[in-house]
């Protein structure tokens, strides 16, 4: 291992390598989020470094020294500053550094294992799960935006933060119960809060997880996905995204734990956020000491991270896709297809009234505003169908809900579920020539195993009441059905109006 001498100079702290201990300093500086101008502060802090990383690292945090000057006088010393002492680790063993030249899916599984089991027997308590719940993350991610906006004057573009607040806002303005479920099956712990690449060290004797974040508590609580998302994020930074999603899955799997995909892009993306916001004072830091290339290299590596967490809240939006049109324009045949090119749940009206309304043996159906659709059992699909999206969409799954959607009383009602838990709403309508669509129905009698049991006539009867639907972009379902499904897709990937950068 290299023992030579060396200095380190991090945004909060000065590490000094000295043979085989590291002694680090804390700079005393306040910031928005630490305070270390006094002695006693920095000492305080050192002492609850040591403390917090032997949870994770017991051998390699030594203890704190304190630096004195005597007096001549022969009175007591007088105290300068203190020092947390630690175990040099050889550099080549850094996470980072291994995941340059070799395949590290072994140490990162066991690095898995290591933060799963930390978290197991981690310390819980009210006011940790008050750190998970949707008030805390909401005002945790306003403070990132505003403090980007702040220190990141001339490195990111305000308009691409204000998305970023927009897009958090509305994330979890929508997940309240998501978030309070998380609490109650146990996930708010007090974790490591940063957990970066560089400071994972693969060693034969298992992984040794430093640095974790010491000055602020509230940093440190928050939900396990939050911890560990810390590192996934900081994976794909490095270019190594399978690996992200890999270590993911591991620990989700090693925990017992499940989330939605949502979840994971808001934390990976908060992420992200945070170490743009940390970057971004690198870099102002760098500049004022005269290092302009050090801070132009800070400022690009912040605007990147920036990209990152911009690209996690897009990909995080929940939606609630609404596909309609009459029988035979193949918009179940859409939905399926966008559910599963989304990942969304799928509910069905068709199957929602088998469920609800089991059919007569006579697979043609009742007539329209008879039986099964008799205006009083229509809207019982409705409700049904529904309730079961608000129950995806509060717990962050997107979903993709296949009716006709012929009455505009049934699409207000999207409309105001969307609006009510901040989904973004996607309204479709499949359509098709009336003969295509005659000719599709006449067909899947014919197999009789369609959940659909629409015939010509009731198609031609449904085409007759329906009323106009301008909210809905038009789908033609003439073309392959891959075409028609990407073209949906573009469609619910587009930011919604007055979401876009800047606005």
């Amino acid at each position: 291992m290299d023992l030579s001498s060396r200095t380190v100079d991090t945004h909060i702290s000065t590490l000094v390598f000295l043979g085989d201990v590291v002694v680090k300093h804390k700079k005393p500086i306040r910031t928005d989020f630490v305070d270390f101008t006094t002695v006693g502060a920095r000492g305080a802090a050192c002492r609850n470094e040591v403390q917090l990383n032997r949870r994770l690292a017991p051998e390699v945090y030594l203890g704190v020294a304190t630096v004195t000057l005597d007096r001549l006088d022969g009175s007591d010393p007088h105290v300068i500053d203190h020092a947390v002492v630690m175990r040099r680790l050889p550099e080549d063993r850094r996470l980072s550094t291994l995941l340059e030249d070799r395949d590290v899916g072994d140490e990162v599984d066991r690095l898995a294992q290591l933060i799963a089991s930390f978290h197991a027997s981690a310390r819980r308590g009210p006011d940790i799960d008050d750190a998970c719940r949707a008030p805390t993350v909401a005002a945790l991610w306003a403070d990132s935006v505003a403090e980007v906006d702040r220190v990141g004057v001339g490195i990111v573009d305000p308009g691409e933060n204000r998305l970023v607040g927009r897009l958090a806002e509305a994330y979890v303005a929508g997940r309240t119960a998501l978030f309070d479920g998380r609490v109650a099956a146990g996930r708010a712990v007090d974790g490591h809060g940063d957990l970066q690449a560089d400071d994972v060290f693969c060693l034969p004797e298992g992984p040794q997880v430093l640095d974790c974040i010491e000055f602020a508590d509230r940093f440190r609580f928050g939900d396990v996905l939050a911890d560990v998302a810390f590192l996934s994020m900081d994976l794909e930074r490095l270019g190594h995204p399978a690996l992200a999603t890999s270590f993911l899955g591991r620990y989700r799997e090693l925990a017992g734990d499940s989330w939605p995909d949502s979840l994971a892009h808001l934390w990976i993306a908060y992420r992200a956020h945070i170490r743009a916001k940390v970057t971004c004072i690198r870099s102002s830091q760098l500049a004022a000491s005269g290092d302009a290339v050090g801070a132009a290299s800070a400022a690009a590596d912040a605007r990147s991270l920036h990209a990152l967490a911009v690209g996690h809240l897009l990909d995080g939006r929940v939606r609630l896709v609404v596909v309609g049109g009459g029988p035979g324009t193949g918009k179940s045949t859409v939905a399926r297809g966008l559910a599963e090119r989304l990942g969304a749940v799928l509910v069905s009206s068709d199957e929602i009234r088998d469920a609800l309304l089991p059919r007569s043996g006579d697979r043609r159906g009742d007539d329209p505003g008879r039986g099964r659709y008799a205006p009083r059992h229509i809207d019982a699909v409705y409700d049904e169908l529904l309730a079961r999206a608000e129950a995806s969409v509060l717990y962050g799954e997107s979903v993709v809900a296949d009716a006709s959607w012929i009455d505009p009383r049934h699409r207000d009602r999207a409309r105001d579920l969307a609006l009510r838990t901040s989904s973004d709403l996607v309204e479709l309508r499949c359509e098709c020539p009336a003969a295509l669509a005659e000719e599709r129905i006449v067909a899947r009698a014919a197999v009789g195993s369609d959940p659909s049991e629409a015939t010509v006539d009731v198609a031609r009867s449904m085409a007759e009441a329906a009323l106009p639907w301008p909210e809905a972009t038009p789908l033609d379902t003439a073309r392959p059905v891959d075409d028609v499904v990407a073209a949906a897709l573009r469609r619910c990937t587009t930011l919604p109006s007055g979401a876009a950068m800047g606005a």
